[in-house]
């Protein structure tokens, strides 16, 4: 048998942490930060945002971005279109499949037709959603939309960011023309959210917002994105004793402590868990939660208490509205269980000062004994792993 080398330890932790960091690495993308990076893309990355496109493209598992520089945007805009045209114009730079620089110049027949989320979102008649992408002579390539007469108006510059069959952010020339795209699109509907919650099951809540005005905040940002969480009838009727306890200005934040300023899927919570800020967020006053999930549950965990996501009451980007089983209680309202517990124990602890002293034994603190318990389970995790990493040096010895 071969001896054990010291030089062996290292290269193996440094497997097992690569195969470790492996398994835990996610593929999620941000179009919005992989942009902000690039300042000639800025316009394009503003009006990604503002058309909600941005969320769309993050929320896909593999996506091709075809950007557009600020002048190439500029041209765009001097066309005087309305936003939701704009949008379908910029969906139309959206390809719902991977191109990679090396795939660009690698085309199966030297040609390729693929799908946009123009195509995607139902709104692009017949075939005017696919792109023709071809491969033309001296190294460069080619991109139209297939109901420009197959005229090919821009070309490839150069790859801005690749993250291999995930997303690929693609800068080329210039827009890409199409009469379908360009044409007038009506604005939606007009949203009435309190209306909304009324007809489903959330009425009590709404009915709080047009009392305390906070209605209108709401309504403010639906055009640029919004996601409330609306807790329904019977929850709100149990929580109107503290309700009333609170000052008009604190009803207000209560209320918009409900709202996130963005668009927020089912599918983008699931996959992006962590702390966000709400419409009551002011500078040093947080007022934001955390957000989680375990499988298919959502919560929103503030620093009070737990709520979960019990239902979807609209969504109809750039509105959505989640049914909740609590009110949402923020730290800076609300005290914690320990706040609220520890003038009790104060009380105790004096009674307990003036009371005779006793022979009897003490009584284990339960936090201790807990505390003891995890870290006899973290050393006996330790003495695992370590056994684990000694029979994987053994065997590598032994091949």
């Amino acid at each position: 048998m071969p001896p054990l080398t010291p030089t062996l330890f290292p290269s193996l932790a440094l497997f097992i942490l690569f195969i470790f960091s492996s398994s835990t690495t996610s593929n999620a993308h941000n179009i919005t930060r992989i942009l902000a990076k690039h300042p000639e893309f800025s316009t394009f990355n503003h009006y990604l945002t503002t058309t909600h496109l941005a969320s769309e493209i993050n929320r896909r598992q593999t996506i091709t971005v075809l950007a557009l520089d600020n002048a190439a945007m500029s041209a765009l805009l001097d066309k005087q279109l309305s936003l939701y045209t704009v949008k379908n114009v910029l969906s139309l730079h959206v390809l719902v499949d991977y191109f990679g620089s090396k795939k660009l110049h690698q085309i199966t027949n030297g040609t390729a037709l693929t799908s946009t989320m123009f195509q995607a979102t139902g709104a692009a008649p017949g075939s005017s959603g696919y792109i023709n992408i071809t491969d033309l002579k001296g190294g460069k390539v080619g991109f139209g939309a297939e109901d420009n007469n197959g005229k090919l108006d821009a070309v490839y510059v150069k790859s801005v960011a690749e993250i291999p069959y995930n997303i690929s952010v693609l800068q080329i020339s210039q827009v890409l023309n199409s009469a379908e795209a360009e044409a007038p699109t009506a604005e939606p509907s007009q949203l009435n959210l309190t209306e909304i919650m009324s007809k489903q099951g959330c009425k009590a809540f709404a009915d709080l917002l047009k009392a305390s005005g906070a209605d209108a905040t709401f309504n403010e940002n639906i055009d640029g994105g919004l996601t409330v969480f609306c807790p329904t009838d019977p929850v709100i009727k149990g929580f109107m004793p503290k309700y009333e306890n609170l000052t008009a200005a604190q009803k207000v934040s209560l209320q918009l402590y409900h709202g996130i300023p963005v668009y927020q899927s089912m599918q983008t919570l699931k996959s992006s868990n962590g702390i966000v800020n709400t419409l009551a967020t002011d500078g040093a006053n947080k007022f934001d939660f955390t957000v989680q999930n375990d499988g298919e549950v959502v919560t929103l965990k503030t620093k009070v208490m737990t709520a979960k996501i019990t239902g979807t009451l609209k969504d109809e980007e750039p509105l959505i509205v989640y049914k909740i089983d609590k009110v949402l209680l923020p730290r800076e309202l609300f005290k914690t269980v320990e706040e609220a517990e520890a003038p009790k124990a104060s009380k105790s602890k004096h009674k307990a000062a003036d009371a005779p002293e006793s022979d009897a034994p003490a009584e284990s603190d339960p936090a201790d004994e807990s505390a003891d318990d995890e870290n006899g389970v973290a050393g006996l995790e330790g003495r695992r792993l370590v056994m684990v990493l000694f029979s994987l040096c053994i065997g590598v010895s032994l091949m």
